[in-house]
């Protein structure tokens, strides 16, 4: 395996400052940190992002989440290990993950059923979150960036 080019968040300084603020953002809010990482583990897992799914595990390790949440991340609906607000956090992020799916990509009941677990921070913070996982994970998957490169 070979990347195509380096990732190009990390050749021009000014795209990377502007992601990991970002990040930065959505990570210093009330938004529980392992769940966080469930859902960048989530879209990752969706997008079909390697580096991501690679990565994303061993962040949430760090931040509390069990290998048995990890490995059920991917059948949250039929797996008993999560609340319903995580339940409402994962739904959000698939279906703002796949926009092109559906004519209504992210209906009404999705979103209620997570504003009622999140407050318009938390909810804007998720949704934040989940967009710049997108990004990252677009931008490792156009230039074939390698997981393992690099370990958190």
């Amino acid at each position: 395996m070979q990347a195509r080019m380096s990732n190009p968040a990390m050749i021009n300084p000014d795209a990377m400052k502007a992601l990991q603020a970002l990040a930065a953002s959505t990570s210093t809010s009330e938004f529980p940190k392992g769940l966080l990482e469930l859902v960048h583990l989530r879209a990752s897992q969706i997008n079909g992002c390697s580096v991501c799914v690679d990565m994303h595990p061993r962040m949430a390790r760090k931040a509390g989440e069990t290998d048995e949440r990890l490995f059920a991340v991917s059948a949250w609906r039929d797996t008993p290990y999560f609340s319903d607000a995580e339940r409402a956090a994962l739904a959000l992020t698939e279906a703002v993950t796949r926009i092109a799916d559906k004519s209504d990509p992210v209906p009404d009941d999705i979103w209620n059923e997570a504003a009622r677990y999140f407050d318009e921070r938390q909810l804007g913070d998720l949704v934040l979150a989940i967009a710049n996982v997108n990004v990252w994970n677009r931008l490792n998957i156009a230039t074939r960036q390698i997981p393992g490169v690099w370990k958190v």
